[in-house]
């Protein structure tokens, strides 16, 4: 097979087109809809499902099939009663990073939306990852996360009240955790575990975050260490998948 010339190396090889030709009808227009919000441009409102349906010949569940596909790859959103061209999506470092840092990296305003800030006795299946007693009070800081005031995630981090005991009176939850470890307690972060998968939101998490139950989410899991090798916390975030994708450095060990 040839490679084409204007074959973009992040694009799927032919457009995603099988080599013998034939491709469901919804795809065929989701590429014209994708070519026509290359030429509208951010913000860009898309014309009407009934106007997309006159122009390309189709009916009109053809042309919401391939709507759905757009959402959900972020390429489109909601704005109003109308439907407008997304923005990119915003790119989050795998790195002792906090969200703040990679949202400001790329121009925008990150922000948090407080949901809860409790204590409880530390469980069984939390004590070992943050390296508390079995029954100490534990924190529980739940989160929505904000890019330019769109909600596009949502975190819990789980912290004993003995590695940070004034939480709950010296920090401001719409600031960077780290940020606050770092500056008001002199603690640093030294090496984290990660693990990531897409999943889809429960009923709570999507109303929070003001999405779809069927849309998919990234989760990443997060135990993270000090500079001395001690578990500190414990975090679980939600982002959309419309709007987030993850970055690494990767290098040899050689």
């Amino acid at each position: 097979m040839d490679y084409p010339s204007d074959q973009h190396p992040g694009a799927p090889v032919r457009a995603g087109v099988p080599e013998h030709g034939r491709i469901p009808k919804y795809y065929a227009v989701k590429t014209q809809i994708a070519s026509l919000l290359d030429e509208l441009g951010e913000g860009g409102l898309l014309p009407t499902e009934r106007e997309l349906t006159v122009r390309y010949g189709v009916a009109r569940e053809t042309v919401r099939q391939a709507l759905r596909e757009l959402l959900l790859e972020g390429r489109l959103r909601r704005a109003g009663r109308g439907t407008v061209v997304a923005g990119p999506k915003l790119e989050q470092p795998l790195a002792l990073a906090s969200y703040t840092e990679g949202v400001r990296r790329q121009g925008r305003t990150p922000g948090r939306t407080l949901i809860s800030l409790d204590r409880f006795p530390c469980p069984d299946a939390l004590a070992d990852e943050i390296e508390a007693e079995r029954g100490e009070p534990v924190w529980h800081l739940e989160r929505v996360l904000l890019a330019d005031d769109e909600r596009v995630g949502l975190e819990s981090t789980y912290v004993s009240v003995a590695r940070v005991p004034r939480l709950d009176i010296d920090f401001d939850p719409d600031s960077s955790f780290y940020a606050y470890l770092h500056d008001d307690l002199g603690i640093g972060f030294g090496s984290a575990e990660e693990r990531i998968e897409t999943v889809l939101a429960t009923p709570r998490e999507a109303l929070l975050i003001g999405t779809p139950p069927a849309l998919p989410m990234l989760l990443i899991h997060r135990v993270s260490r000090d500079t001395e090798g001690r578990r500190l916390e414990r975090v679980r975030t939600l982002f959309r998948g419309d709007r987030f994708s993850f970055t690494t450095h990767l290098a040899s060990r050689n």
